[in-house]
């Protein structure tokens, strides 16, 4: 048998199965690595899973400003764009309350604190932290290179979204740099789906690097703190999303799985929401939102749309660490958590990790930053699950909102498990058909 007949039969293997035959691999191969203290093996999962996350942060910068910038103009072929785009804030931040209660209960009904052994010599401050003057005065960027040599995500998000908003108030003279500019993001979107592509071959490295290194005794100190945020995240991903889709956009939580899956696994996997950016908007067009929508809906919701990494991780973290130093919150810190996780959620960007928004969480409530050194060890792991949950969320938004106002494809919706996502079927999908 031919190479290229072995290639075509594994290209017709659905995406998924890849990925999840990626992450059972990964787990033997890190399983074997730490238990026969394999070196070479650990230093290879290393490796091949830090290549999948560098080929992914290197479209980051480019594609976040082209895709917001062209989202924006492509606003001006929808009807109603001013009350589509507000819709779409409003459940955003509906969505992000939701989570942050749950988040909440599950800390104050568990304790993720209480009987760990970790003390606050355990704690370091972290190098870079978040307060609510950084993230306001980090938004504005002093030069125009700095945001992509430093990959600062929001403040890309700034000049993208002023650029964008220019060019809508040109006219017809911003068009060449419009038709430049999608030509660009069409190039860049081709390029990370050959990334996206090799997802399978990441979640070996990623997967096998996080068992060997960490094994799961690291898991069992924590293991309080790390079922509740994964308990959280399941709870908002497979009851909350479920339930609001069903009673809300009237439509069948499991055609929504069955189409936004694909997305859910990359983001479990690369743990970056941008970088799953191209295929959440693939899978929301197949599942029925308009392509003009989804170009705008989707790009915002990457870079601010984070129920998992804003919402319940840092209402549980803020617990966990109070815990440790022996502090009582109270109703009006609670109240603050969920204000920052409405407002502040911005601040995580869709890059891996949500330290960021931890930090400020705890700035804002006066806590310690030792806290956040307590857990940066386990960050890796919570982070997958955060994300997929950032992802889901991203999808379920555009599809409330298109069913709420009319404009939701209900053959496409309820056809979607017919036509699974194929990388080879990827279009432009920022441009205005």
């Amino acid at each position: 048998m031919s190479s290229v007949t072995s290639v075509k039969k594994y290209l017709k293997v659905p995406f998924w199965a890849q990925i999840l035959a990626g992450l059972v691999l990964g787990v033997l191969l890190g399983w074997l690595a730490r238990s026969q203290d394999i070196s070479w093996l650990v230093t290879t999962l290393e490796k091949v899973g830090d290549t999948f996350i560098g080929l992914l942060k290197l479209a980051v910068a480019p594609l976040v400003f082209f895709a917001i910038l062209v989202s924006i103009t492509n606003l001006r072929k929808v009807n109603n764009a001013a009350r589509l785009a507000s819709r779409t804030l409003l459940w955003f931040m509906i969505t992000s309350l939701i989570a942050v209660a749950i988040g909440l209960t599950i800390g104050l009904l568990t304790n993720p604190g209480a009987g760990t052994g970790l003390t606050p010599a355990d704690g370091a401050k972290p190098e870079n932290t978040g307060s609510w003057i950084d993230f306001l005065t980090g938004i504005v960027p002093t030069d125009v290179i700095t945001p992509f040599t430093e990959l600062n995500v929001l403040q890309i998000v700034f000049m993208a979204a002023v650029a964008g908003i220019a060019a809508l108030q040109l006219g017809e003279k911003a068009q060449p740099i419009l038709n430049l500019s999608e030509s660009v993001l069409a190039l860049l979107q081709k390029a990370l789906w050959w990334v996206i592509r090799l997802a399978p071959l990441g979640t070996v490295g990623l997967i096998g690097n996080a068992i060997a290194t960490y094994g799961w005794d690291l898991i069992g100190k924590y293991a309080t703190f790390t079922a509740d945020i994964y308990v959280g995240c399941a709870i908002v991903m497979f009851v909350v999303y479920p339930l609001l889709l069903a009673t809300v956009a009237k439509a069948s939580p499991l055609q929504f799985f069955k189409g936004a899956w694909p997305a859910i696994q990359l983001a479990f996997v690369s743990r970056s929401s941008v970088g799953t950016m191209p295929l959440t908007q693939k899978v929301t067009e197949r599942l029925g939102v308009p392509k003009e929508y989804a170009s705008f809906a989707v790009p915002f919701g990457a870079t601010t749309k984070m129920d998992g990494c804003a919402a319940i991780y840092p209402a549980i973290a803020a617990i966990f660490v109070a815990q440790i130093f022996d502090i009582q919150l109270g109703i009006g810190d609670y109240l603050l958590i969920a204000f920052v996780s409405v407002v502040g959620s911005a601040a995580t960007a869709g890059l891996t990790g949500a330290t960021v928004m931890l930090t400020l969480t705890l700035s804002t409530l006066g806590l310690p930053m030792e806290g956040v050194g307590l857990l940066l060890a386990i960050d890796p792991i919570l982070d997958m699950m955060r994300t997929a949950t950032n992802v889901a969320g991203q999808v379920v938004a555009p599809l409330i909102v298109s069913a709420r106002e009319g404009i939701l494809d209900r053959d496409k919706f309820n056809s979607v498990a017919s036509a699974p996502v194929d990388v080879d079927e990827q279009k432009p999908v920022a441009v205005a058909a």
